[in-house]
């Protein structure tokens, strides 16, 4: 099978589960490519992310783009891209259509109360499963910390803070 192709039905098969967009994405990007097709290892997938988050734009197709120009230039970046958003683009043309017409069901209301713990137990999971390549000692702790409380308490914009923490880790670390 050639390399475009195990591309495409890779990040196809994420976009197409991968119900709560880019954040929620995250760890079955890093199954497939790190732990599945072995593209990359943890390492270079942690590095990966943290540059994918500098960037403007939703992370999962910057995260399949990069992974797909690591694999086959240019032509897979593009293959990349298009096949994660691929399925979403469908299914929300499909939705569309049919939503307004059931968006009351008491099932399709149960269906994304239900659905929505499950995302966060994924980001949760993201956290857990990169923790160890990310953040390294007490320092690590105090930058994720102060990080966590620019962003979440004082509405400093996320990458704002990633070029703090980059400019504070180049110069002082």
């Amino acid at each position: 099978m050639s390399i475009l192709w195990k591309i495409f039905l890779s990040f196809a098969k994420i976009g197409l589960v991968g119900y709560g967009g880019g954040p929620a994405m995250i760890p079955l990007i890093q199954g497939e490519v790190v732990d599945a097709r072995h593209w990359m290892n943890l390492q270079e997938f942690v590095d990966l992310l943290a540059m994918a988050n500098t960037l403007p734009g939703p992370i999962a197709p910057k995260l399949a783009a990069f992974v797909g120009y690591k694999q086959a230039g240019l032509v897979g970046s593009v293959v990349g891209a298009v096949s994660i958003v691929l399925p979403a683009f469908v299914l929300i043309l499909v939705i569309s259509i049919y939503f307004m017409q059931f968006k009351d069901s008491t099932r399709i209301v149960g269906a994304l109360k239900a659905v929505r713990p499950a995302v966060v137990a994924l980001l949760f999971y993201t956290i857990y499963s990169i923790w160890g390549k990310s953040v390294h000692g007490v320092g690590g702790v105090l930058i994720g910390a102060v990080a966590f409380v620019l962003t979440a308490f004082l509405d400093v914009h996320p990458a704002l803070v990633i070029l703090g923490a980059a400019l504070f880790g180049a110069l002082l670390l």
